[in-house]
């Protein structure tokens, strides 16, 4: 669906987008991370026809985004940041609009548009003018926009950002939704944002793609370490007997509630000490109530690899 090899964006005196590649398959949906002015917005922009590259090359569903930009506008549904949305039109007269500039004609066009309204949860608010309406729904007229003919990629740049909490779990939930009749793209800075609505995850940092795998996968090979915590009431110095096991790097005491005592252990890649601690306590007469391991974040994985960048 999208193919981009050694993209390039260049202003003057800055790379905005630095040799980047990447493929994206139908029916995904891809996360594209970083931070701001990392240059996530501008490769959207190169990718939906808005703006050209530098150099490099780039294809949208089989079209070239140098050569076929005309093309490759009708295979993309394209939702930006800050919309720029006519305030002064009602919701669906807006709909009716863009639908005929995207080429939806009477009884196709009438369709469509009652079928995105109904879909982004816009039907409610039809009749109101857009200027009037809160962030949450001048988002979701933007997606309904995005929707109306039909296009197989969604690129859509920070679809969630001004949303209340429970307008950002319809909107994944739509999105999930939406899969798997169009791939799409969606560019943020929200890590938890990925790690629940996205299969796979795209760093960028800098102009640079940092890392590109599944979320799962990621997390699995960070260099950092793991934690561990155990909730432990015994007698004797415990945090030093505890860091004697083999792959504990270091052990913080983190909560003392009387004889109880949690402690927080740094623990390197690959190592489960869970088991090892289990049979220190029993050896030292140690009773525990609690134990579990907590697995890097996304937002570990990203800070790790942004500070390995020269």
């Amino acid at each position: 669906m999208i193919a981009v090899q050694d993209l390039t964006k260049q202003y003057a005196g800055r790379m905005a987008v630095n040799h980047i590649s990447f493929h994206v398959e139908p029916g995904e949906i891809v996360g594209f991370l970083g931070p701001n002015g990392a240059g996530k917005s501008t490769t959207m922009r190169m990718l939906s026809g808005y703006m050209p590259p530098s150099s490099g090359y780039a294809a949208v569903n089989g079209h070239d985004v140098f050569r076929e930009s005309l093309k490759v506008r009708q295979s993309v549904g394209y939702m930006p940041e800050m919309a720029p949305l006519y305030l002064e039109m009602r919701v669906k007269e807006y709909l009716k609009f863009r639908a005929e500039l995207k080429g939806l004609r009477s009884r196709d066009m009438r369709r469509r548009v009652g079928e995105v309204m109904e879909q982004c949860s816009v039907t409610d608010v039809r009749r109101r003018l857009i200027g009037n309406l809160s962030k949450g729904y001048r988002q979701r007229v933007a997606l309904a926009d995005a929707l109306l003919n039909q296009p197989p990629l969604l690129i859509l740049d920070e679809p969630t950002n001004g949303l209340d909490p429970v307008q950002i779990r319809q909107v994944r939930e739509l999105l999930r939704g939406l899969r798997p009749a169009h791939t799409i793209l969606l560019s943020t800075h929200i890590l938890q944002e990925v790690e629940q609505t996205c299969d796979r995850v795209i760093m960028i940092h800098r102009g640079r793609i940092l890392a590109n795998d599944t979320p799962v996968n990621l997390t699995r090979k960070l260099r950092a370490l793991t934690q561990v915590f155990v909730e432990i009431s015994g007698k004797g110095d415990v945090a030093a007997q505890l860091e004697t096991l083999l792959g504990v790097r270091k052990v913080n005491e983190e909560l003392r509630e009387g004889d109880w005592v949690r402690y927080a252990l740094r623990v390197e890649p690959g190592n489960d000490v869970r088991e090892e601690i289990m049979k220190l306590a029993d050896s030292q007469t140690w009773k525990v109530r609690e134990l579990h391991r907590q697995l890097p974040s996304l937002e570990d994985v990203f800070v790790e690899l942004a500070a390995s960048e020269p």
